[in-house]
């Protein structure tokens, strides 16, 4: 498989959340290679964006979306839960695509320990569910997702799919903005 490189991610960041759909995104976790194929995405556009972490400025919390482009950015909400970004754009643009949903690959078995659960659909159908399945951590925030733990590769087999463009999941303002992409008919997005 081929990785992607850092100029795929230092581009617009809506252009990168629909062609993540269908990409590989790998985490090495204790060892052990996990994988799932990206099925659903978010964009969040920045300091124009009133849905992003970005929109009021710089702070602790959002720091790394601040960096530059591929680099993992990774939040708490609800105060138990993690969310996988990857900043985009360039830097001093604080953009990032969320990582919704992924179709299990490899490390099946152990993405099942991780969360708990057997039942193939339900371990990456959701943001907060594919950050545990896949054993990311907070840890992992700012780091690189060329050379880090997370890595981004081309997809396997050049599939061909339809891409559903909506509005995004769980936000109080900027909910009307269409930002949010997912492969239609896929059944591992978190809900359509």
């Amino acid at each position: 498989m081929k990785q992607l490189k850092i100029d795929f991610f230092e581009r617009d960041t809506v252009q990168v959340a629909k062609e993540l759909l269908g990409k590989i995104m790998e985490v090495n976790f204790a060892g052990e290679k996990l994988s799932g194929m990206i099925v659903e995405t978010e964009a969040y556009l920045g300091k124009n964006d009133p849905g992003s972490h970005s929109f009021r400025g710089k702070t602790k919390r959002n720091a790394t979306m601040f960096g530059p482009a591929g680099i993992s950015y990774i939040y708490q909400i609800y105060g138990i839960y993690f969310c996988y970004n990857v900043t985009t754009d360039y830097k001093d643009i604080p953009a990032a695509v969320l990582i919704r949903a992924l179709e299990p690959l490899t490390g099946i078995e152990t993405m099942k320990k991780n969360r708990g659960r057997n039942e193939l659909r339900d371990l990456c159908s959701g943001p907060a569910k594919l950050v545990q399945a896949m054993g990311i951590t907070k840890e992992m925030d700012g780091t690189s997702a060329i050379d880090g733990p997370v890595k981004f590769y081309e997809d396997l087999h050049q599939l061909t799919f339809q891409i559903i463009q909506t509005t995004r999941i769980g936000l109080s303002q900027g909910k009307e903005l269409k930002l949010r992409f997912y492969i239609k008919n896929n059944p591992f997005i978190s809900r359509k």
